[in-house]
């Protein structure tokens, strides 16, 4: 199933509506410091293990990724569907930069 690109209002309402949905933030650690939207996992998609370590997740969950403009999380989904994640996954569009909810 491909990936969906959904601006802000709708990723928000989408994974509030969502009890099986795991926020996925794929920014760097210096990044994530700097400002990330709570509960969010962080797995860096730059990093070289990212493949390996996404496999430690359950692929029948419902994935929102996000990252800093939204070029990387679609990376990032490309990645969870290539590796066999069913569940549905969700990029956020202007990553963080464009997110209108909640932030630390």
């Amino acid at each position: 199933m491909p990936y969906e690109n959904l601006h802000s209002p709708e990723f928000r309402a989408a994974l509030a509506a969502d009890p099986q949905g795991v926020l996925l933030d794929v920014r760097t650690a210096a990044e994530v410091a700097e400002r990330h939207i709570p509960g969010s996992l962080n797995i860096d998609v730059m990093q070289p293990d990212f493949t390996l370590n996404v496999l430690d997740l359950d692929p029948t969950k419902n994935y929102y990724v996000y990252c800093r403009s939204g070029g990387r999380s679609a990376q990032a989904c490309m990645i969870l569907e290539e590796s066999g994640f069913t569940g549905r996954l969700v990029n956020l569009m202007g990553g963080i930069t464009q997110y209108d909810g909640q932030t630390t």
